[in-house]
């Protein structure tokens, strides 16, 4: 197979834009026009449609990712030397937040097919001191949160999702209900980095929840803690979704379905082509969950992965290792962290894992590229 024309990249965002840029260009420039650069009206707008999507009874936009994460563990009411459950093979994010509010990041082990935290490996890391725990919906598929939700009911545990990679994914229950990922939990968090499923051009995050006491509270603390301009009611921070990237997003969402439809289309066609090659397992589909596919990641056998990967980026084809260190292997945690369970999933994985390029706009003729020089590695 010949190399395409065009440069290979994991995600191509100027793609997508040229397919939407008289709506995108429209929304900045009504912005612009309005000089509302904070709080515009277009804030208030995407938050609905965001709701309308979800399903979740709150949605509050605010400045990225991790500021959700930190807004959610503070409005739970947590005190310094509580104990907050995270998976050891994420993003740092997670457990960052935890450090920052003085509570201790308890790392637990995920499972090797799926990649995420599971009800056995919270249960397994479970001490008198835990309150909550966040369950990260990794690349692109939900965690199993029935059992997750049974755990902390048991335990009296708070859920806070983070749904940085999952939006869109949809969670199926043992008797049929259906709930988006991220509005299960107490509280749910995400991420508009630009190259999220969902993504601005710029940093944004929104956080979900169904709780009339959290809701309120959530929107107090991403502003100041203010009920209203300059009278504060708690301890809060400042952290708002600019009208820009909220106007950007709102266009973005009504095609976000079809985003999502093109990357599970273009899982499938990978896995097609790696079927059957030894040393390489493509990605598990858990059966209580849609797949959004943030990711599409490899595991690759016998010590083989950064070979490949050289050999990739010397044909054009570039890729990304998510994560090449677990929490405990970070300098910054080795301090905070209480370790729960022998990390054996989490330690292999960060040897194995490669993800390949996937986003909305990847076609047939790239793929089926990466697909021969993947078999080429291998032997055919």
């Amino acid at each position: 197979m010949a190399k395409p024309d065009k440069k290979i990249v994991m995600t191509d965002l100027y793609g997508q834009y040229l397919k939407i840029r008289s709506e995108v260009d429209g929304a900045i420039q009504e912005v612009i026009g309005s000089t509302a650069f904070i709080q515009g009206k277009q804030v208030a707008s995407f938050a609905e449609h965001l709701k309308n999507f979800t399903g979740a009874r709150y949605v509050i936009p605010c400045a990225n990712g991790t500021d959700a994460l930190q807004i959610a563990l503070m409005a739970l009411g947590l005190q310094p030397g509580d104990e907050v459950i995270v998976p050891a093979f994420t993003y740092v994010a997670a457990a960052e937040v935890i450090g920052l509010l003085r509570l201790v990041p308890v790392l637990a082990d995920v499972d090797y097919n799926t990649f995420n935290l599971t009800a056995g490996s919270i249960e397994r890391v479970l001490s008198p001191k835990t309150k909550a725990v966040i369950p990260v919906h990794l690349f692109g598929q939900s965690c199993q949160m029935e059992e997750i939700l049974e755990v902390a009911q048991r335990h009296n545990l708070f859920v806070v999702e983070d749904n940085a990679q999952a939006i869109g994914a949809v969670y199926t229950f043992r008797d049929g209900r259906t709930q988006q990922a991220g509005t299960i939990g107490n509280i749910g968090t995400t991420s508009f980095f630009p190259s999220k499923n969902l993504g601005c051009y710029g940093d944004g995050g929104a956080m979900f929840t169904n709780s009339d006491e959290l809701g309120p509270m959530l929107k107090l603390i991403a502003s100041h803690g203010q009920e209203k301009k300059y009278y504060h009611k708690v301890i809060g921070c400042n952290s708002r979704l600019d009208t820009l990237q909220a106007a950007i997003l709102d266009v973005k969402l009504k095609y976000l379905d079809e985003y999502a439809a093109h990357r599970y289309r273009a899982a499938q066609y990978y896995h097609q082509g790696l079927a059957g090659i030894g040393g390489l397992i493509i990605p598990a589909e858990a059966p209580w969950s849609t797949h959004v596919y943030h990711q599409y990641t490899l595991k690759i056998l016998n010590g083989k992965r950064d070979q490949l990967k050289d050999f990739l980026a010397a044909n054009g084809i570039p890729t990304m290792i998510y994560y090449p260190r677990a929490i405990q292997e970070q300098e910054a945690f080795a301090p905070i962290i209480r370790i729960g369970e022998p990390l054996e999933n989490a330690n292999r994985l960060v040897r194995e894992v490669l993800s390949l390029p996937i986003d909305t706009e990847i076609d047939t003729e790239t793929q089926d590229y990466i697909i021969g020089k993947i078999r080429e590695f291998f032997g055919g």
